[in-house]
């Protein structure tokens, strides 16, 4: 399957139009470049985040493989929980979706009102990994995961070129901030980013900076995560489906604080953009990347705001 025949599965999905990308002069103009540009994933598919992306193509794929499923699930800590619930109450299938302890309420509310059954994990975003690949061993049960090794995680990555492919033709630009998380979005962007010639940039919170760590020990490892309000990257360890694109394709990663990205997502409200702790992560990377000899007058950047704000 190529990304063409990816972006022409979505563009077959009831409402499907391209997420804008959006101009911040302003910005551009204070941190001394040519061009800010935000990709804005606050309204995909009638959903507040890029995810159902990845979750409707790798649910088209396995299901291809595996027809006799009556269930999806998942791990989640929010928006890949949600986006595999839309993705199964079309089809007329049952969904059940594992939530870590940390997860918002609102976050689990807007789940169920998609349909699905919610289980919340006694533990970390890991844990509920690990409570969805058992629940998987059902028969008629089907893992649709963006962590991992299996078919349905490197589909997942797949199906975020769409939104790159997108991108491609909205805007120039020389580099992508995309956040990391267990990393299938930021592999996306490194095979777009080999393809176009472009640089990427990945962004973690400092509290769960796996793959800034797997990158310094050239290995994927596990790290421990103390938690922080982007809940979407509050990962540990990095997609084993994902690493070798981002070991071999990602130019660097930058690390930013839960202050830093919450002053992130002020600005982007005071420029009418409603955009989520996750999604704000990549402009708190730019104002710390000021002044770097990477970045030049000539410079213009793409930031991927991948989630609208909680319970948008």
């Amino acid at each position: 399957m190529t990304r063409d025949d990816v972006l022409a599965f979505h563009r077959s999905l009831p409402g499907y139009e391209p997420t804008p990308v959006r101009e911040l002069p302003e910005v551009a103009a204070a941190l001394g470049l040519a061009a800010v540009l935000v990709k804005d994933e606050s309204a995909r598919l009638g959903l507040p985040a890029f995810k159902i992306l990845g979750a409707s193509w790798a649910a088209e794929r396995a299901l291809r493989e595996r027809p006799e499923t009556h269930t999806l699930t998942a791990a989640s800590a929010g928006n890949h929980g949600r986006a595999v619930a839309r993705v199964a109450a079309p089809r007329g299938l049952a969904c059940r979706i594992f939530l870590p302890e940390r997860a918002l309420p609102v976050r689990r509310q807007a789940i169920e009102r998609e349909g699905a059954e919610v289980v919340r994990v006694d533990g970390s975003y890991e844990d509920a990994v690990a409570a969805a690949e058992a629940a998987a061993r059902e028969p008629g049960v089907l893992l649709i995961a963006d962590v991992g090794s299996s078919g349905p995680a490197s589909w997942v990555i797949d199906g975020y070129a769409t939104l790159f492919e997108e991108a491609r033709t909205q805007a120039r630009y020389d580099v992508v901030l995309v956040p990391v998380g267990v990393g299938s979005l930021a592999a996306a962007a490194c095979r777009h980013g080999g393809a176009a010639g472009v640089r990427v940039i990945g962004v973690e919170p400092e509290t769960a900076a796996c793959l800034t760590a797997s990158l310094a020990a050239g290995r994927p490892v596990t790290i421990d995560t103390p938690g922080t309000v982007m809940a979407g990257l509050d990962c540990a360890e990095v997609s084993a489906a994902a690493w070798p694109t981002l070991r071999d394709g990602i130019e660097r990663t930058i690390t930013v604080t839960d202050d830093q990205t919450r002053a992130a997502m002020a600005e982007l409200a005071a420029h009418g953009l409603s955009i989520g702790e996750s999604g704000a992560a990549p402009l708190a990377a730019l104002h710390l990347l000021a002044g770097d000899p990477a970045l030049d007058p000539t410079t213009r950047v793409l930031l991927v705001a991948t989630e609208g704000r909680t319970g948008g």
